[in-house]
């Protein structure tokens, strides 16, 4: 596993997570999965609330042994001066620190941007949180399922007669440590050519002034609408306001969900020119791809509800692996709505690499095989791998203490005692 580590595409980068609950600790789960060292923050006694949440039985949630699978767990109370004074330290050693405390927190711990470019000026600070660092709104308090709302998300999902309803997921919460990875990777390359280029040149390194660092201002209401299309530009070219539409995909069909006979539902895609004539050859309606009003999008959205209708009246009558077959035989994007035991049972997610089965003790001392997702994205030459699953609630405070900080023993004991770490 050690040599894996080494050659992971990450390796010899180190990250300081501050986070709590899922969107900070999102992002340095992909750090941790692509080979990063990622040190953990928790509080004392208590750890990361994901711990806990989720978790139908025993003590810890499937959830936290994924999100903090790689990672090592060190206790520390950002609160209390000394504390504060261990953080700095640690700042010191790391490329990337990740927070998703509300705007102000840092600063109250003193462990602000400025005080911390003063430590390691090429410090690259991610900083995730309900409206972002600047604006009329940075100091709300804001989740996930509220970023959702203001985003824009909510407002189209669900059916027009019913009230918004949400994903069933922290949608939000995983988008924003998505781009919290993302906009970190571009400052670590920018910052890292820069230093090249400066090698090159022979001028050495860069002076306090030309620090390298920055900070990656990520906020949970713009990571969903980044992600919400042409909803803006439609409005303003237009003067159309996006509804909820249920299953349908507005403006553009046929795409939806069909019923077949054995209760089960199909999704099909033939909203493209040539898809929809191959679709309507396939289910016997020659005359609808033969159609002049349905040669391009326009009519065929005109006439959605005639085209879903035929759909339908032919899936119905057919069994999932009936339709699937034809649909398959005639190249059509199709496919079933699977729930989890689905996906467990499928034997492509296994083939790709998707299910990663892990020995977790759930309750009792009998450890019980876990499968957990695999890792995304996939990297031919350097992959991502498991190490191990999310650790215990301090597990790594004397790798981390007595080994990388060199503290003596008598060192940490003081600290436990005081519920510093």
């Amino acid at each position: 596993m050690e040599q894996e580590n080494q050659s992971a595409p990450l390796s010899g980068y180190r990250v300081l997570e501050l986070g709590n609950l899922i969107a900070a600790p999102y992002c340095g789960r992909l750090f941790a999965e692509f080979g990063a060292e990622v040190i953990k923050v928790e509080r004392p006694r208590t750890g990361d609330e994901l711990r806990q949440w989720r978790a139908l039985r025993g003590d810890t949630s499937m959830f936290w042994y994924l999100h903090a699978r790689n990672k090592k767990s060190i206790t520390l109370d950002l609160r209390r001066p000394e504390g504060q004074e261990l953080a700095k330290r640690l700042v010191e050693r790391i490329d990337v620190l990740i927070e998703n405390f509300r705007p102000g927190t840092l600063e109250q711990w003193n462990l602000g941007p400025e005080q911390l470019r003063h430590i390691n000026p090429d410090l690259i600070i991610v900083r995730i949180s309900g409206y972002g660092q600047t604006g009329p709104y940075r100091d709300r308090p804001g989740f996930a399922s509220v970023a959702e709302g203001i985003g824009g998300m909510r407002h189209i999902i669900g059916y027009p007669d019913r009230p918004p309803v949400r994903t069933g997921i922290s949608l939000g919460d995983s988008l924003a440590g998505l781009y919290g990875t993302i906009g970190a990777l571009i400052a670590l390359l920018h910052r890292d050519r820069v230093r090249r280029e400066r090698e090159q040149r022979h001028q050495g390194a860069a002076s306090p002034a030309e620090r390298l660092g920055q900070v990656v201002d990520v906020a949970l209401y713009e990571s969903i609408f980044a992600v919400m299309e042409s909803l803006i530009p439609d409005y303003d070219a237009y003067g159309v306001i996006k509804q909820r539409s249920g299953s349908l995909l507005h403006g553009i069909a046929p795409t939806n969900i069909y019923p077949c006979r054995n209760g089960q539902w199909v999704i099909i895609g033939g909203n493209s020119d040539a898809i929809f004539r191959r679709l309507m050859q396939a289910i016997g309606r020659a005359d609808l791809a033969d159609d002049p009003r349905f040669a391009h999008n326009p009519g065929r959205w005109e006439h959605h509800e005639l085209l879903d209708a035929a759909i339908a009246d032919w899936t119905q009558q057919r069994t999932m692996d009936e339709v699937m077959a034809v649909m398959l035989a005639a190249s059509i994007p199709a496919g079933p709505i699977y729930d989890a035991a689905d996906i467990a049972r499928d034997e492509h997610y296994h083939a790709r690499g998707m299910l990663e089965t892990h020995h977790v003790t759930i309750d009792g001392d009998t450890p019980t095989p876990v499968r957990f997702p695999g890792i995304v994205p996939r990297l031919e030459a350097t992959p991502g791998h498991t190490r191990w699953l999310g650790p215990r609630l301090g597990e790594h405070n004397h790798d981390i203490y007595a080994g990388m900080l060199e503290l003596s023993a008598d060192q940490i004991a003081h600290l436990q005692e005081l519920g510093i770490i």
